[in-house]
């Protein structure tokens, strides 16, 4: 056999493992549809503060439907998730489970990223068509994705905002307490930016995104913060139409991959920062290269949020499909190509998934 060719022996041992492999991913993919509804129903919430009960008892506490809850219970218990009691008939959750699965565990709430398995999984058909035919998939075909996407930055930015986020800065508290201009792009629901208008009455706070649903939704929130407003705006062109240099503050969140034409975002951000402004971008903190990201400890989740969602979003858009593993060479190739020379690129270390850039002109 030379260098070249293909060894074609067949490894009996290689093969069983890996559909033992298979087997246990369908039982984690239900796990994870179950986690989902078990955040959206509020059972682990429920659960968390009983002790040992029946289904009919976890049933009436949750308001729900007690033969649903007991054959979600079964796949919570086959899953090790829920412990069970034969002889009792009662269930509980252990305290060291609730705490990665409850509201009450805020940035530790891993069932809250379980409800992307579902959702994407609403959208399948349209991308098998996608990989037949081409092009993307818009976004009002994810009727709960910015619902997620809300939790989701509730957990990796509103947790830490104020701790380790707006620290990244050095004097930005204090500029943003006497009063800036400050912009986020791809706001979605808005929450950090009601966040920080409450936090800080004096400066001014705009947010954009594509989505109308999504700035509805703001806006509506924003109602009793006269510092606070949001705008629907397809940012493809926003490298024109941007306001020069009026915004001492510039963040945008999970959101510059997504974009139809993200160089074009970016240099309309640098068009819009103000000499001494700073554009703080987080984004997902790949490599770029598949053979490292395979050491990502969400890799698989992140190539398939980005299959399934920011990359086709982009192409739905006749955009450049860049996807959420785009990487950070890429990143900062971009940042640069927009005119930014200073780039700082930082991790927290509760945020396992992004790297956080603070950018000057």
């Amino acid at each position: 056999m030379t260098d070249t060719a293909i060894d074609t022996r067949f490894d009996s041992t290689k093969a069983a493992g890996f559909a033992e492999r298979l087997l246990g991913a369908l039982n984690d993919g239900a796990l994870c549809l179950m986690v989902s509804i078990g955040h959206r129903t509020g059972l682990f919430d429920t659960m968390s503060g009983l002790a040992p009960s029946t289904s009919e008892e976890i049933a009436a506490s949750a308001k729900l439907n007690e033969r649903y809850v007991r054959e979600w219970l079964g796949a919570m218990v086959t899953s090790g998730v829920v412990d069970y009691d034969p002889a009792t008939k009662r269930y509980s959750l252990p305290a060291e489970h609730a705490a990665s699965l409850t509201r009450a565990a805020a940035a530790d709430n891993m069932a809250v990223f379980a409800q992307y398995i579902g959702g994407l999984g609403y959208v399948e058909d349209d991308i098998v068509e996608c990989f037949r035919n081409g092009g993307g998939v818009p976004y009002e075909k994810y009727p709960r994705f910015h619902d997620v996407m809300a939790e989701d930055s509730g957990q990796s930015v509103l947790s830490s905002l104020e701790s380790h986020i707006l620290p990244l800065v050095p004097g930005l508290v204090e500029r943003l307490e006497r009063g800036i201009r400050v912009l986020d792009l791809g706001c979605g629901r808005g929450l950090i930016l009601h966040r920080l208008a409450t936090l800080f009455p004096r400066s001014r706070f705009e947010g954009r995104d594509l989505s109308e649903e999504a700035i509805a939704y703001a806006n509506a929130h924003a109602a009793n913060l006269p510092n606070l407003e949001y705008f629907a705006q397809d940012l493809s062109d926003y490298d024109r139409r941007a306001e020069p240099e009026s915004y001492d503050f510039i963040t945008t969140f999970d959101a510059i991959h997504d974009q139809g034409r993200p160089l074009n975002v970016l240099k309309g951000i640098y068009r819009a920062l103000a000499p001494d402004g700073v554009y703080l971008m987080q984004d997902i903190g790949g490599t770029g290269h598949v053979h490292k990201d395979a050491e990502h400890p969400l890799g698989t989740l992140l190539y398939t949020v980005s299959c399934m969602h920011c990359m086709t979003v982009s192409l739905a858009q006749g955009g450049e499909g860049l996807g959420a593993m785009w990487g950070e060479e890429k990143t900062k190739e971009y940042l640069r190509r927009a005119g930014f020379t200073s780039i700082e690129t930082n991790r927290l270390d509760h945020d396992v998934q992004n790297n956080w850039y603070v950018v000057r002109k």
